[in-house]
């Protein structure tokens, strides 16, 4: 594959490992907006010997695709844009979409994956059914797969355990196999000075602790405020990279196969939803015509 992915997705990129199954899901909230124009409504589902499946490990990390998650506010977008070597706008715009961008970081293709934020004391099921959609199709947007998650935790506020709780839930949601898969980045690194972030994560309680684990302890810090970045990259990526090349559960992440049923139903009743919807105002008014009509008369 060249260096840069073809804007035309073909659907053998979205191979999941399952056997001989074919999924008919409307993807279109998503899938027509992401970055490399998916054109397909069905996809393909095959044996995970499958030769489309073939680990990065044995062909080196030339490329590396991540998807950023977190609570709003929790400086996901920055961190993309650390990442990447991009500015931050002055003026921080809420992520209410999947967006990703793509460059050349330390010389491997890198595509990272924004996704809009839960509200940090909001459980899963408080979430809005297009934010819920969104997160569990993010994996869509650096196909075939991201080879990590990036959980982004701010330093500077209490992690108390309704935000590990709402953390766990909107994680479990996009798939069981997920943790493997994913790196704590702790943002605005600067709050913590000269305290070491070990000592961070024993003194904040049970709750941070527990995330940390959960995660196989596997953890950054980003200092915004650091002049060399590139330093904070590069052990970044160097992270990555260790997680890639010791997973047992594969290089990177499948969306599941009952993530893509819930998916499937959830569209289906919000599609029944919004034409009750319609039907509904549709007699009121011609409720109201009837009897204007009436008063005319």
């Amino acid at each position: 594959m060249s260096k840069k992915l073809p804007l035309t997705l073909t659907a053998s990129l979205l191979t999941i490992a399952t056997p001989n199954v074919i999924w008919n899901i409307h993807l279109k909230l998503c899938l027509c907006r992401c970055v490399y124009c998916v054109n397909i409504n069905t996809i393909y589902l095959t044996n995970p010997c499958s030769s489309l499946l073939l680990s990065d490990k044995s062909k080196g990390v030339t490329n590396i695709r991540i998807v950023v998650l977190g609570a709003k506010g929790s400086g996901k977008t920055s961190a993309l844009n650390t990442i990447l070597a991009r500015e931050n706008n002055p003026k921080p715009i809420r992520t209410v979409r999947c967006q990703a961008g793509q460059e050349m970081v330390l010389g491997r293709l890198v595509t990272v994956v924004d996704t809009p934020g839960w509200w940090m004391n909001y459980f899963c099921d408080e979430s809005s059914n297009f934010d819920r959609g969104e997160l569990a199709l993010s994996s869509y947007f650096c196909p075939p797969g991201p080879h990590v998650f990036l959980l982004v935790i701010r330093v500077d506020r209490a992690f108390t355990e309704t935000c590990r709780r709402a953390a766990q839930e909107h994680l479990d949601m996009i798939g069981e196999h997920i943790w493997s898969h994913v790196i704590l980045l702790f943002s605005f690194g600067d709050w913590l000075g000269d305290t070491p972030i070990e000592q961070y994560i024993e003194s904040e309680g049970e709750a941070l602790r527990w995330i940390v684990e959960r995660c196989g302890n596997k953890y950054h810090v980003q200092n915004s405020k650091m002049k060399d970045k590139e330093f904070q990259v590069r052990e970044l990526i160097a992270k990555i990279e260790k997680t890639i090349t010791s997973s047992d559960n594969g290089c990177y992440y499948k969306l599941e196969r009952k993530v893509l049923e819930q998916l499937e139903g959830t569209m289906r009743r919000e599609k029944e939803r919004t034409r009750e919807r319609l039907m509904k105002k549709k007699k009121q008014r011609q409720m109201a015509r009837a009897q204007l009509g009436e008063l005319d008369n």
